[in-house]
């Protein structure tokens, strides 16, 4: 069983993003259940790969880093539930971009 401390190490060009809760009322104020809510599309880093490898063997380094509010393609990822946490593990190119 996977504890909620895990630490995420995700490979060459992954991040792992924390989805942010999308609206729970609509724009009327009515209560919105789950099924009825957009995906999310925005989240926050939470862990990052060290980059790719270009053909040439040199490692081209992330663009993106652990706090960085990032936007990013409705569908992309993968999901991963860690304890009560739902996580979203995704290539650094699925990010369409960063919030500052």
């Amino acid at each position: 069983m996977v504890s909620a401390k895990t630490k995420f190490s995700p490979l060459a060009d992954r991040i792992v993003v924390m989805p942010l809760e999308g609206e729970q009322t609509s724009k009327g104020g009515i209560f919105l259940p789950d099924t009825a809510r957009e995906k999310p599309q925005e989240g926050e880093v939470v862990a990052v790969g060290p980059g790719r490898i270009s053909e040439g063997g040199a490692r081209i380094p992330m663009e993106l880093a652990v706090g960085d509010r990032v936007i990013y393609s409705k569908y992309a990822g993968s999901e991963y539930k860690n304890g009560d946490d739902d996580h979203l593990i995704l290539r650094e190119s699925d990010v369409l971009a960063k919030i500052s």
